[in-house]
């Protein structure tokens, strides 16, 4: 029966061609733009942490002194990065912050690029999971003494050697020989969680280097760098001294334990500091900490603004616009049709029929509208991405869009042609037979 009334729902549809082309449309344009901004949403909520979102934290800490920001910065000096990283109390940490440089090879074939870099310890693979494909991460002893090694994306290995294992070869970064120790594969978590700051829709970095060789060689800073009070800044180890914030620090701990005894040492280093002349804010040494999960870690960096959940709201209510002139339309339809649903009243068919009938047409053309209002979805993120410069992280429709935008779209239609089909049905068969 369902197929029947599929088949007599094409009928209509082509008996009006042009009245079923608006509902299509109506219907097309309402959830192409709330896909767009739901799709929008998603990606900018989404959490990629996985089952590691808890054990996973960012450390910050109320360094500054009274009269300065009135909450956590998300950034630690270098100092304490220093103290935390020789405290090694938590199971794996990692400080970082993003540098770049150009790169080269011995081949005159490949000319430098710029690129941006990672400054991290050689945890930072292991807590994020970060898949190889030839070679490691290089040893635990470099993050205590320094070595000019690298680990690089299979992108640039793909540039920079032809895809070949480039484990033991050497890279120049500003003309400095690395040896390259790993090659990482395809990873680029979308929102870029262990560092938003540095746009949480950017890339992934390409290369990264240990964080031991910071104060050696000066890397520069391509992110965020902020002071709560005048320092001169006269050459790198001002920088290093002094109380600037331009560095994450992650760690590890897998149990609530580990977290509730990390937090308890990091409220005792915080009372070491103060007793030091720092961390002069009246706060106690328990509130001067904050460890952020990774499902806080994003709220607190903002990932997703205000303003996105505002235009989520703002396309619902559009759809609900589009579904009263669809609402509208069909009625119009149906209703010229009640003739014919007298003549199939009086021959024995019943009012469950008929309303079944009609909202099966309406599915059919809830689902060309989705159909439509994904490519205009998709349409309009392209044009996000290619004429608005929006990162492409925020523009991939999701897969799980192609699934639910024909639902919504089959569903808002249906909703829509309860009250068309409903008063259809209820045509009384006397009065069409007596004006034939």
């Amino acid at each position: 029966m369902f197929l029947y009334y599929v088949d007599l729902a094409w009928r209509s549809i082509r008996k009006t061609p042009i009245l079923s082309l608006l509902m299509v449309l109506a219907i097309s344009v309402g959830i192409g733009i709330t896909i767009t901004t739901l799709n929008v949403y998603s990606m900018m909520a989404y959490n990629p942490g996985g089952e590691r979102s808890e054990q996973l934290n960012a450390i910050q800490l109320w360094s500054q002194g009274p009269d300065s920001w009135d909450d956590f910065h998300r950034l630690v000096t270098y100092q304490d990065a220093m103290n935390l990283r020789k405290g090694n109390v938590a199971k794996a940490q990692a400080a970082m912050f993003r540098s770049g440089m150009a790169v080269q090879t011995d081949d005159p074939e490949v000319l430098p690029r710029l690129q941006g870099i990672r400054v991290t310890d050689g945890d930072f693979f292991k807590m994020f999971e970060v898949p190889f494909i030839y070679g490691n991460r290089w040893d635990k002893a470099v993050d205590l003494d320094p070595a000019y090694q690298a680990v690089i994306g299979e992108k640039l290995n793909q540039k920079l050697f032809g895809g070949e294992n480039s484990v033991g070869k050497t890279i120049y970064l500003n003309r400095k020989p690395y040896q390259v120790v790993g090659v990482i594969g395809d990873w680029n978590p979308q929102p870029k969680y262990y560092d938003p700051t540095s746009g949480a829709f950017a890339k992934s970095e390409q290369i990264y280097i240990p964080f031991s060789l910071a104060a050696n060689e000066e890397f520069s800073v391509w992110g965020n760098s902020s002071g709560w009070k005048h320092e001169p800044m006269n050459n790198y180890q001002d920088r290093l001294n002094s109380e600037k914030v331009w560095l994450e620090y992650w760690t590890y701990l897998p149990t609530s334990e580990d977290r509730a005894a990390y937090k308890s040492y990091l409220a005792n280093y915080v009372e070491q500091q103060k007793e030091l002349g720092r961390f002069t804010d009246n706060k106690s040494p328990v509130d001067s900490v904050l460890m952020s999960d990774v499902a806080d870690w994003l709220e607190r960096s903002h990932v997703v603004p205000e303003d996105n959940k505002i235009l989520v709201g703002l396309s619902a209510l559009f759809l609900s616009v589009c579904l009263v002139n669809i609402l509208g339309l069909m009625l119009t339809k149906f209703l010229k049709r009640a003739p014919e649903v007298g003549v199939r009243r009086a021959i024995g068919a019943s009012r469950a029929q008929i309303f079944s009938q009609y909202m099966v047409e309406v599915g059919v053309i809830g689902l060309f509208g989705g159909l439509v209002g994904l490519l205009w979805a998709w349409g309009a993120l392209y044009a996000l991405s290619a004429r608005f410069g929006v990162a492409e992280g925020l523009t991939h429709l999701s897969m799980s869009m192609w699934l639910i935008t024909p639902t919504i779209a089959v569903g808002t239609a249906l909703l829509a042609g309860l009250y068309p089909a409903w008063v259809v049905c209820r045509t009384k068969p006397s009065v069409y037979l007596k004006s034939q």
